[in-house]
């Protein structure tokens, strides 16, 4: 027999089976009164959002679940939804785990790899083996960029990585009403429709797991990771949600976060003594803003609040399947921020964030130019830096800071009759990293110290079951540290350094503040100069951590990482196929500062068929290539409001292929579009302003518009009705004379 069957089998085998003893094998066992457990993980939900952390926005739902549970006022998160997520599935400080920064801005090193080491066993992987059936929903970002397309590899996404079923989407920024999909190992062409919202579907999924697993395996218990794409920007929202915060923020972000923090203190979120921080600098005072300025920042942050509005009508959903199936008294629900609110959007807003992040700031005017637009799907809206730090009331600085307004999060925990208590708030310090050594103690499981024959990194959390019955004991968390971007900061016993680093300064010319956090909750009093000998052991003690976890080597770059990424990247030419699967927008050919050609060859086309040929990005930034009404047409959409239309006849008869072919003039942004049928050049004009390729907010697709469209009222995604033998897409760097440079563009192979 082989040796592998000896291992396990304890039967005996005879020649026949009336000779032979069998012997099963049996399902791993689930520990005794093991909890169902639904983590939900909300993104970019600063620290005083919800109802029951001193928010006005309407979140019943989660309010419900504090009231039921416990919340804690002193948790903490890491600056970025990334490396949160890879401490919040692992139980390891994030760079440790892989994950320093976010995936897309990996950088080569250990703490940066943009993937989870495998040395780093998930909450999947380890409740797996102890009964539990795992899938995920929503958001993963734990995947390096490289390996996003159909083909991957895998181990890396969320099946890879223990969970039996994933749908959602890897990266950030998700398009809300029409996003770019990821089923288990698969990327999804979808064509959404009207009354499609992301958030509601990844509930749908999640009810509907929930709802197969309990008909097939009711003795089994589940694990439910529900990472929502909520709040991050885009800020999409219907129309009522945001029109039923009409008047509420109209006195502004000044008045606003002393509401707040009133809130806080009546609801003990903040201590009786804690100050409100100061407006950050880049915080103008509301009444010095213009009318229209406060008129279009009252309207940004009505989209938010009805987007974290809705959110929590979700959760009640998800909520009301547990309760109808009879599963809520075993339970556990874990509810959690990923780091603090996001600056991303400047003093003023934007319309479309990610142009006016990367490529062309917005002024005020442009989101006032499309006021109706906000929410909706014509808009990629977020709100300003007044309003991120109404979020993070009453903390100082943002998300991508290591202050406290970018690592102090929300966490609630809830299950019914078995925590000890209800309706309570805990003051403990918290990390991110105690959130699995929690579930563990209470699923009563030790992580394996070998997993899958790779030895594993030591848990790095601390289980916080002590303090959900014993209010007033001390923190069991000693130490903590953070990096991210270059900032810097370091908790030890109630002290806290910190420095805020500005990109591209010197790492050592950062000023490292002081703070005793368990008598200054909100950063105000800056002790560096009255106890210098306390400041140096603390900064000596990051230096030690940070080397001690893998946190080296610092660095400050964000997109220029990903840029160069993608500078990497050999290929000059590439082949697509009609009706393939999407490709990511960050998997997408780098045209960035080059010229390039696109030719679609057909088969039997003619002047009657019309469609998508190929899609690249969205409204928002693209360029589709398509027939129309006997012409072959060219969009190249450098943003939601400023485009380049071109078109030619078709001739008549077989059309074989068709070009569009883009060259810069010298080094600039501005080029030529040229377009040829049949080989023949048909139709040329200038292109003045281009997009850089890490700039777009939507993918490729050949032979429909799948996602958000690069056109709009194309209707279900504009699906070409043609046969599409193959799309090739050549680049150049070089530039040579125009007939060279037309010839090597052209080229087939």
């Amino acid at each position: 027999m082989d040796k592998a069957k000896a291992d396990w089998f304890q039967g005996s085998i005879g020649r026949t089976y009336k000779s032979s003893t069998p012997n099963w094998r049996k399902p791993p066992e689930k520990p005794k009164g093991a909890p169902n457990i639904v983590l939900i993980l909300l993104d970019d939900v600063g620290f005083s959002d919800l109802g029951c952390y001193g928010g006005e926005i309407e979140t019943p739902n989660i309010d419900a679940l504090a009231r039921g549970g416990i919340k804690y006022r002193n948790f903490h998160v890491t600056p970025m939804c990334s490396p949160t997520r890879a401490s919040l599935l692992t139980g390891r400080n994030s760079h440790s785990a892989g994950v320093g920064i976010i995936a897309e801005w990996s950088n080569g090193y250990p703490g940066y790899e943009g993937r989870l080491s495998h040395q780093a066993a998930t909450l999947p992987e380890v409740l797996g083996q102890h009964g539990y059936a795992c899938h995920a929903v929503g958001k993963w970002h734990l995947t390096n960029m490289e390996h996003y397309s159909a083909a991957g590899p895998h181990h890396d996404w969320p099946c890879g990585r223990g969970f039996d079923t994933w749908y959602g989407f890897h990266g950030a920024l998700a398009d809300h009403w029409n996003p770019e999909l990821y089923q288990d190992n698969q990327p999804l062409n979808i064509s959404t429709g009207d009354g499609y919202h992301l958030s509601e579907d990844l509930v749908d999924q999640a009810i509907g797991r929930i709802r197969d697993h309990t008909v097939s395996a009711p003795d089994r218990p589940f694990l439910i990771y529900l990472g929502f794409g909520a709040c991050h920007w885009p800020h999409h929202v219907a129309r009522p949600y945001m029109e039923k915060y009409d008047g509420v923020y109209d006195s502004g972000w000044d008045k606003i976060r002393q509401e707040r923090f009133d809130r806080q203190k009546s609801q003990g979120i903040v201590p009786e003594d804690a100050q409100l921080s100061p407006r950050n600098p880049d915080v103008d005072a509301w009444d010095d803003l213009a009318p229209d300025t406060q008129k279009l920042a009252v309207r940004l942050q009505q989209a938010y609040a009805g987007f974290m509005d809705h959110t929590d009508e979700q959760i009640g959903r998800l909520i009301a399947c547990l309760d109808e199936m009879d599963l809520r008294d075993d339970t556990l629900i874990i509810l959690l921020s990923d780091n603090g609110a996001s600056p991303e959007g400047g003093k003023t807003g934007a319309l479309n964030l990610r142009k006016h992040m990367v490529y062309e700031m917005e002024g005020p005017e442009v989101a006032l130019d499309a006021f109706e637009k906000l929410g909706s799907e014509h808009a990629y809206n977020h709100y300003p830096t007044g309003w991120a730090q109404v979020s993070n009331t009453p903390l100082k600085w943002y998300k991508k800071d290591a202050h406290e307004g970018g690592i102090r999060a929300p966490i609630i925990f809830n299950w019914p009759g078995n925590l000890g208590a209800e309706d309570a708030l805990r003051t403990q310090y918290h990390h991110v990293t105690d959130v699995p050594a929690t579930i563990y103690d209470l699923v009563g499981v030790t992580p394996p110290e070998t997993f899958r024959g790779l030895p594993q990194i030591s848990m790095h959390g601390v289980p916080m079951t002590y303090s959900f019955t014993a209010a007033d004991a001390p923190t069991r968390r000693n130490v903590q540290h953070y990096e991210i971007l270059g900032d810097r900061a370091i908790w030890n016993k109630g002290l806290k350094a910190v420095a805020r680093h500005v990109k591209g300064e010197e790492f050592d010319s950062d000023r490292w503040e002081l703070y005793d956090t368990d008598a200054d909750f909100s950063e105000t009093c800056d002790l560096a100069g009255e106890r210098p000998d306390e400041l140096k052991r603390m900064v000596d003690l990051w230096w030690s951590e940070a080397e001690r976890y893998g946190v080296l080597p610092l660095d400050d770059r964000e997109w220029e990482r990903a840029a160069e990424r993608m500078r990497m990247n050999p290929r000059s030419r590439y082949v697509f196929y009609q009706d393939m699967a999407r490709i990511d927008r960050l998997l997408a050919p780098d045209v960035t500062g080059r010229d390039f050609a696109i030719t679609v060859e057909m088969a039997e086309a003619t002047r009657d068929d019309h469609g998508t040929l190929l899609a690249w990005g969205s409204r928002f930034g693209g360029l589709s290539l398509h027939l129309e009404d006997g012409r072959f047409r060219a969009i190249y959409r450098y943003s939601e409001s400023e485009r380049y239309s071109f078109d030619a006849d078709l001739p008549e008869g077989p059309i074989d292929s068709v070009s569009f072919i883009f060259t810069r003039d010298g080094d600039g942004q501005q080029g030529t579009a040229r377009l040829f049928c049949n080989g023949t050049e048909s139709a040329n004009g200038p292109i003045a302003k281009t997009w850089p390729t890490h700039g777009l907010t939507a993918g490729l697709t050949c032979g429909v518009d799948a996602g958000t469209p690069v056109v709009d009222d194309r209707p279900g995604g504009f699906r070409f009705t043609g046969r599409i033998r193959r799309v090739v897409l050549n680049t150049e760097d070089g530039r040579g004379d125009d007939e060279a440079l037309l010839k090597t563009l052209l080229a087939e192979e």
